[in-house]
């Protein structure tokens, strides 16, 4: 089994506060790989646990929408139903149920326990799920699948087999646990501390799910703070810097005596600045990606898929074209892994390097590639490179990216990135006047309101019109320009 290519880095966790949100970045042999955000007026959903009504099963789709007082409702889709009474012994739920049986299964009005495990993005709600997960530093429990599952980055097969055994003893009936890389090496008695404060945690929930009414939220997941302990701070950290004094105390008081001194104050600002993490978050919400050799990476997120282009740029190699061609390809493997990463993006994504004639050099950029994103933490495939030469990676998506996090649609171009030209606007300025005298002929002066470079194209459109057609002789123009309007943007009152 291979060892994931970042678990010799040296990672250094930064933790920004202020009143209004908390920003982590992680680094690497300080390159930032990872980026968090949570802000007070956002709430994350991920992770939260409700105690749901059923507003509306979808036989047609396999799917219910279920309320959970939030702005829009979750969506639950058939197979990630925990199915009672005569269903429950179903392995494949989608594969088996017919319109009629997810109407027996889940009904409208209905009284139900899910877990978000995606957050809305766009006009789709929250995915919801009823197979609940708790995490913890140490373990998940999983209290409705019987399921023990050991980290694959815990390589000894002796220690594997010594934490299933663990595990395996103090596990209720029916439950199961996913067994995380920072218990390797733990005591035993450790470990089962661990699993019964989940169990705990599980027992209270269910407590609280029989005392309220639905839609009710019964359970929140943690804090960025605290999610930052329990999933980033392992063994290979070499140090956390936090700039608020209350959270460092707070985590100071999360960590073993030992990790204590790991934990550092940062008293002042630009916490980001220093270690180049501002610069990052910059770089990763621009399109163009420059590498160190002077090619650069182009990325465009759809709706449906993200697209990454390859181009050598100023980058002219020093051996030969078919080797520039597979170094840049190379380099800029490793650079979209990152990328993904920091950018956290999700779904399909294909890949467009530069044409590689050899098979070889193809297999040697789709190996870099491969191990590039065995770095990555979230569960990524490299499907294989088409017909066309594209590689098909499929990253999990969880949440929202980091553009979606920090940018919205531009009120100009509506997200498409385009805005109409000067030139076609000013012709659609001057049909809008000409259409306008066409219907009433005593109509003649007109004061516009438009952008100056707009205005000057449409001012000689119409000196052209009026030489060419005399009934428009006595038109008259007054420009009013507008530097702040946009090219598409105009008004035509009658004087």
């Amino acid at each position: 089994m291979k060892t994931r290519l970042n678990d010799n880095a040296e990672k250094t966790i930064l933790v920004d506060v202020n009143r209004y949100r908390t920003r982590v970045m992680l680094l690497e042999d300080g390159v930032p790989v990872e980026f968090y955000i949570e802000r007070r007026d956002r709430e994350r959903l991920v992770g939260n646990i409700y105690k749901g009504k059923v507003q509306n099963v979808l036989p047609g789709m396999f799917a219910a929408f279920i309320n959970i007082n939030e702005e829009k409702n979750a969506f639950l889709y058939a197979g990630d139903i925990k199915p009672e009474g005569p269903f429950a012994d179903e392995d494949q739920l989608e594969e088996k149920l017919t319109p009629s049986m997810i109407c027996d299964i889940i009904r409208n009005g209905q009284d139900i326990m899910i877990q978000i495990v995606k957050e809305p993005m766009g006009t789709k709600g929250a995915r919801a799920s009823t197979h609940i997960s708790l995490p913890g530093r140490n373990l998940v429990f999983l209290p409705t699948v019987e399921f023990i599952g050991i980290s694959k980055r815990i390589l000894s097969e002796h220690e594997r087999k010594r934490l299933k055994r663990i595990v395996g003893e103090a596990l209720p009936a029916g439950a199961g646990v996913i067994v995380r890389t920072a218990a390797e090496g733990l005591d035993e008695d450790t470990i089962k501390q661990d699993l019964d404060a989940l169990v705990r945690d599980w027992e209270q929930i269910k407590r609280r799910y029989n005392e309220v009414k639905a839609p009710c939220l019964i359970h929140r997941d943690d804090s960025l703070v605290f999610r930052t302990m329990r999933d980033l701070f392992t063994g290979n950290v070499k140090k956390l810097v936090v700039n608020d004094k209350k959270q460092f105390e707070l985590i100071s008081s999360l960590v073993a005596p030992d990790d204590r001194e790991k934990i550092e104050y940062y008293d002042g600002v630009g916490l980001f600045d220093k270690y180049g993490a501002e610069e990052a978050i910059d770089a990763a919400l621009s399109r163009r990606v420059w590498l160190k050799s002077g090619a650069y990476i182009v990325i465009d997120q759809t709706e449906a898929l993200t697209s990454i282009d390859v181009n050598t740029g100023k980058y002219v190699g020093s051996v030969s074209l078919d080797r520039t061609i597979v170094e840049t390809n190379k380099e800029a493997a490793f650079e979209i892994a990152r990328q993904l990463r920091l950018r956290d993006i999700g779904g399909i994504v294909i890949i467009d390097f530069i044409d590689m004639n050899d098979e070889q050099d193809r297999a040697e950029v789709i190996s870099a590639l491969g191990d590039a994103l065995r770095c990555d933490s979230t569960k990524t495939v490299v499907l294989g490179m088409t017909h066309l030469g594209l590689v098909e990676v499929t990253r999990k998506k969880l949440g929202m990216n980091i553009s979606a996090a920090l940018q919205q649609d531009c009120p100009y171009c509506g997200g498409t990135g385009k805005v109409l030209s000067y030139k076609s606007a000013a012709m659609k300025l001057v049909n809008e006047i000409m259409s306008r005298i066409e219907y009433d002929r005593s109509e003649t002066s007109f004061s516009v309101a438009a952008h100056p470079e707009v205005l000057k194209l449409a001012e000689r459109c119409i000196a052209e019109e009026k030489a060419l057609t005399p009934g428009f002789g006595s038109l008259r123009i007054e420009p009013r320009p507008d530097p702040l309007l946009r090219p598409d943007e105009f008004s035509i009152k009658n004087i």
